[in-house]
């Protein structure tokens, strides 16, 4: 299926609607980074690339992460600014506890020496499952290997693998079972190494490995963290030694293997850290959790995990009828995004590139609220979401420290986080990309508009909301000659614009901060003075929301990105020429500002926020004007626009940016994605389809759908939660179905005609 785009797409993968298949070893190295992001295992917990277990001598990004483990590293800039954060927070790279390495007849295995004649490697998105198969000579001797391996949902702190080798003839195979913490980010300031060193021990079945990462000077906990490994196999080796090192610790063994007898390697691995368990206890936890794993056969522990998967799908599958393509992205995309987060700590968060990768710190950005927020609202249970909420609530003193910092009041929430503190240093992001307070308040209304659970607010959003309206009316200036309230020195989402005047999504969304904060206070009779406000406090915020400035041009009919946008030059980007992008990797930085072109949605974002508040005329002439100068250099762009052209019918448009959206990655349409996989960006997918497509929305408490489909699909269906209610919607070319699969009879509404759902609903569009 042929799908318009601007960029080159690059596929390794076969098509298939459960599973992800690479039938040769990429040949290069780029492709070889690519392959292992698109890999990736997690479980929330902890997770890793898609990395070999054997020795691979070819360039390779080596990464294993653990949730919630990071490290604050010295913030280096050229001249230091009042306001600036003391560090930058970065995830990790953590143990490397996967290694097996394979030597036959003495000689190592290598793909990157020893050519496979077959190869095959396959993500099993219904089972959660990592397999592959080759065939090669080593040493003179062919030998068939067929590895499996899992991050256990059923035990969070296990990664268990299946190691199979087949020799053609009568040989020795010596399997070295090894945890190795000596490891670099590969993105870290001058190649640092961060680990140092507890403990190391090594038995003739076992490897354990303590490590704590190195003092900081932030007053930041030295995290720890304790790698436990069991080795079995089916055959008794001849031989075995041990040995340690600092942040090593090996286990080898040497079998004689007959011609065609299968060598069966079981590596369990179990890793606790200091987040979970006392430093002092850290090796005690770790190997009483492996004694209890470590009897178990491989695939009990598979069953036991894979079933967890499959109830993860009966809750979350959508399904796209006719076009495979779309139907391994859509799933591809929920995978991941539940290999990174499910809710079940609230110390955690989303980072931009989950467990596949270190880029942009792996750190918590907005992309929660705006993104992730809407997508486990609608297809997991509300705790999902009420953890991420409540991981904003519990960092509000630090996020009034954020604002103090720059003399502002309130609270101002961090760009950058794992903890409240804003860990980012570009200037133009940092101070003035403040969209993000909002997005903030917008999660709290969007989590009790789709819930109705209003005691959200009284005990927890209230807090948070009046801090971020007293930003707010700090921020503003007035404007005597206008005599309107204005922010100036902002940047927007289109990150290809700094430091502008009046950007009209920001003042957008502080006005509705303050209207809704204002609204709260009144509707659920809460005392404004426990919050410390006055009775001046509220006036000042009414009258921000009555003279807020709202740039507009009412010849073009359009909102105004900000101040003097309209006075560049507006050439459409189809005038650009492939080889200039994109624009980020061909042009100066000194160009793109004074350029017309768009990083992501920007007035689009505020449109697609607040919906209701605009005409069908503005939408659609805020979308023809700005879609053609957006070029999408930023993941969270396709799926804005998707939604909104799909609303206002423009449906070949909403399916090109779909598709865009939905296999950004598995086809690599950025050339960025052997860094990591975009994980927040992953939501985008699900939001084309049900807020898009499906036209999904909560109205004074119902529920409405506008239905449409793509005319490169027969079909699709999706399972929503809903107050206290499962529904399965199916929409076809001619008719809509809801089956209320759990909870009590609705009302809802499709094409704007109400209908009582008590089973199945059946209604011809």
């Amino acid at each position: 299926m042929a799908i318009k785009t601007d960029v080159n797409i690059k596929r390794l993968f076969d098509i298939d609607e459960w599973t992800l298949t690479e039938n040769k070893l990429p040949d290069n190295s780029y492709d070889i980074r690519l392959s292992e992001s698109i890999t990736s295992l997690g479980n929330e917990y902890m997770g890793m690339r898609g990395n070999f277990e054997e020795k691979f001598g070819g360039d390779s990004h080596q990464g294993s992460y653990i949730g919630g483990i990071w490290y604050p590293d010295k913030t280096v800039v050229g001249w230091w600014k009042n306001g600036y954060p003391n560090y930058f927070g970065k995830a990790i790279n953590a143990i490397n506890h996967i290694g097996l390495n394979i030597f036959i007849n003495e000689v190592e295995l290598d793909l990157n020496e020893q050519t496979p004649k077959t190869y095959q490697r396959t993500l099993d998105m219904y089972n959660g499952t990592l397999m592959r198969k080759f065939t090669t000579t080593v040493g003179g001797v062919s030998i068939d290997v067929e590895a499996k391996r899992f991050v256990s949902l059923a035990v969070k702190e296990l990664c268990a693998i299946e190691y199979t080798i087949t020799p053609s003839q009568n040989t020795t195979i010596e399997v070295d079972s090894f945890l190795y913490g000596d490891v670099i980010n590969r993105d870290a300031n001058y190649k640092e190494r961060f680990w140092t060193h507890v403990s190391s021990k090594a038995t003739n079945n076992q490897q354990q490995i303590h490590s704590k990462l190195k003092a900081n000077n932030f007053g930041i906990e030295n995290f720890e963290i304790c790698a436990s490994s069991f080795l079995k196999t089916n055959l008794k080796p001849q031989t075995s030694s041990t040995e340690e090192q600092d942040l090593f610790a090996s286990t080898v063994q040497s079998f004689k293997v007959k011609a065609n007898e299968k060598l069966v390697i079981n590596k369990y691995i179990v890793v606790s850290n200091s987040l979970n368990a006392a430093p002092k206890d850290l090796q005690k936890v770790s190997q009483k959790l492996l004694d209890q794993v470590k009897e178990k056969e491989f695939s009990v522990l598979e069953t036991e995990h894979s079933k967890m998967w499959h109830e993860r799908w009966k809750k979350s599958d959508v399904k796209i009828f006719g076009s495979p393509i779309d139907q391994q992205a859509i799933r591809f995309n929920l995978f991941q995004l539940f290999c990174t987060y499910y809710g079940n700590d609230e110390r955690l968060n989303i980072g931009p590139k989950g467990f596949t990768g270190e880029k942009y710190g792996g750190a918590t950005y907005w992309d929660t609220e705006a993104y992730c927020v809407p997508l486990y609202l609608k297809s997991s249970p509300p705790e999902i979401t009420k953890a991420l909420l409540k991981y904003r609530f519990n960092h509000l003193k630090n996020a009034q420290l954020n604002a103090q910092k720059l003399g502002l009041a309130g609270a101002l929430y961090p760009m950058v986080t794992f903890n409240g503190e804003e860990c980012h240093n570009e200037w133009e992001i940092t101070f003035e990309e403040i969209h993000r307070n909002a997005a903030m308040v917008y999660a709290i209304w969007n989590y009790v508009n789709y819930t109705g659970d209003e005691d959200y607010i009284k005990e927890y959003g209230i807090k948070v909301m009046v801090e971020v309206a007293k930003f707010w009316a700090s921020r503003v200036h007035w404007n005597p000659t206008k005599k309107v309230y204005m922010l100036h020195g902002v940047t927007g989402p289109n990150e290809y614009e700094n430091n502008v005047n009046n950007n009209w999504l920001t003042n957008l969304m502080a006005q509705w901060c303050l209207t809704f904060t204002l609204t709260s206070l009144t509707k659920y009779q809460l005392d404004f003075t426990k919050y410390n406000l006055s009775k001046s406090d509220l006036d000042k915020f009414k009258d921000i929301c009555e003279k807020m400035y709202l740039p507009v041009d009412e010849k073009l009919g359009i909102f105004v990105q900000h101040d003097g946008f309209l006075d560049k030059e507006l050439i459409s980007k189809d005038q650009l020429s492939k080889t200039e992008r994109p624009l980020n990797k061909n042009w100066s930085w000194d160009k793109i500002l004074r350029s017309v072109y768009i990083k992501q949605a920007d007035v689009l974002q505020g449109i697609y926020y607040l919906w209701d508040r605009f005409t069908n005329t503005e939408i659609k002439n805020n979308f023809d004007f700005y879609e053609q100068f957006t070029v999408h250099e930023s993941s969270l762009s396709p799926c804005i626009h998707s939604i909104i052209a799909a609303r206002i019918d423009k449906l070949d448009k909403a399916y090109e940016f779909y598709a865009r959206t939905a296999r950004l990655d598995l086809d690599n349409y950025n050339n960025d994605t052997d860094d990591g996989l975009h994980i927040t960006s992953m939501t985008g997918s699900y939001l084309a389809i049900v807020e898009g497509f499906a036209g999904m929305m909560v109205r004074e408490n119902k529920l409405h759908f506008t239905p449409k489909l793509p005319k490169q699909w027969e079909g699709y269906e999706f399972r929503i939660n809903f107050r206290n209610r499962i529904l399965n919607v199916t929409i076809s070319n001619k008719m809509a179905t809801i089956k209320l699969v759990e909870g009590g009879e609705l009302t809802l509404s499709i094409n704007d005609q109400d209908y009582l759902v008590k089973d199945v609903l059946t209604v011809n569009l």
